[in-house]
């Protein structure tokens, strides 16, 4: 009987939703206008869908519309928002704060920029992957223009105090930016409420269409001014110019619209599936760490390292089951997770460990068939790894000698 094959790595990326798709279709055939194009009614309608869109993205981080930039997807939304306001800022200041477990594309423009003369300041996390918002205030000083942090990590899927963070930012007159690409659509979020200044999400992470994400820019209190990286027409506003994606931004819409109704229950169902897979995998198996905060996670994010096992063979065992051993932006390198380092976690540990991303459309039957597997792979990998078996010496020898 062939095996079946089961998508759990939804933090990569997601399956688009069928009403997503059938909401996009239009758009590639007889309402194909560019919605710059202001002359004749094809363009009108294409601008009628992407302002559209444009309202239920800003309905679900509870923005207004016109704060929202459409761009090709978060990486491009994370770098507009930290090049397009330092450039803007550097006068003020040259000092930004971030995190150690960020995102590349958050890391990479940091490194970047203190190669032109910024200075970065990477903040420390906790064992959970949690970050101290008295670290954040306890490094601001005087010449300090942007704090970026994320959500939601998209490895171990701990969440950050966001409204803490954005209130000490605002008390400190510090530009707050949140790579939310993580959150958005599956844990509330209001960019009012956690006081964010600029967010970068996309649509591929919740069921929608691959590139074309945004970024929400505060318009008042503070009103965010950010220089472009891109030039040519001035479009969104004159800070991201280029043809917008019309069927994607309907798709991006869809998907948000989807997510604000079905949130609460979807959240509540997979937090339960992801559960039940930690449970299942525990109760046949020992030395399994969970990675990540116990709590304060997102609903859908399992990882779990598996020792004496290592997460490439694992995955290579586990053909049939579509699982991650970190973040799929550096999964080719073999370098063990910066996120898992960051949290204390040893290198051999960190090589042990697989991501679960479970979604809308994994069942319980999905579950438990992925549960089987993981425990059977980590069974036989383990009867063949010289290191386990030192293991088990060592520990009978103990015994033994207790016993004595």
């Amino acid at each position: 009987m062939k095996k079946p094959r089961i998508y759990m790595d939804h933090h990569s990326t997601t399956p688009m939703d069928p009403a997503v798709l059938q909401t996009m279709l239009p758009y590639f055939t007889e309402e194909f206008g560019n919605a710059a194009s202001r002359s004749h009614a094809y363009g009108w309608r294409a601008e009628e869908a992407v302002e559209k869109a444009r309202e239920s993205l800003a309905g679900l981080i509870h923005a207004r519309p016109k704060e929202l930039v459409f761009t090709s997807g978060a990486t491009e939304s994370d770098n507009l928002a930290l090049f397009g306001a330092v450039a803007n800022l550097s006068e003020r200041g040259r000092h930004i704060v971030t995190c150690m477990t960020e995102h590349p594309a958050v890391l990479d423009c940091c490194r970047r920029l203190e190669k032109s003369g910024y200075e970065v300041t990477y903040l420390p996390v906790d064992s959970t992957g949690r970050l101290s918002p008295e670290d954040v205030r306890a490094v601001l000083r005087n010449d300090t223009i942007l704090i970026s942090l994320m959500a939601a990590n998209n490895e171990v899927g701990t969440l950050h105090s966001l409204s803490e963070v954005g209130k000490i930012a605002k008390e400190a007159g510090v530009l707050f930016h949140c790579d939310g690409s993580q959150a958005v659509g599956k844990v509330p979020m209001d960019v009012e409420a956690m006081g964010i200044d600029l967010l970068a999400f996309t649509a591929h992470k919740i069921y929608g269409p691959k590139g074309v994400g945004a970024l929400y820019v505060r318009k008042r209190n503070p009103r965010v001014r950010l220089a472009p990286i891109l030039f040519g027409g001035g479009h969104e506003g004159g800070m991201r110019s280029g043809t917008l994606n019309v069927p994607g931004i309907v798709g991006f819409g869809e998907a948000c619209e989807i997510a604000g109704r079905v949130m609460p229950e979807e959240s509540a169902r997979l937090s339960s599936l992801r559960d039940r897979l930690h449970r299942r995998i525990l109760s046949e198996l020992k030395e399994v760490r969970l990675n990540g905060h116990p709590e304060f996670r997102l609903p859908h994010n399992l990882n779990l390292s598996f020792a004496y096992v290592e997460g490439e063979s694992l995955m290579m065992a586990m053909e049939d089951v579509a699982v991650s051993s970190g973040s799929a932006c550096t999964s080719a390198t073999q370098e063990p997770s910066h996120v898992l380092k960051a949290m204390g976690v040893s290198d051999a540990m960190a090589h042990t460990s697989l991501r679960f991303g479970l979604g809308r459309f994994n069942t319980l039957e999905e579950v438990d068939y992925v549960a089987g597997r993981v425990v059977e792979s980590v069974k036989r990998l383990r009867e063949i790894s010289p290191l386990y078996e030192m293991a088990r010496e060592q520990r009978q020898g103990a015994h033994a000698g207790h016993l004595r």
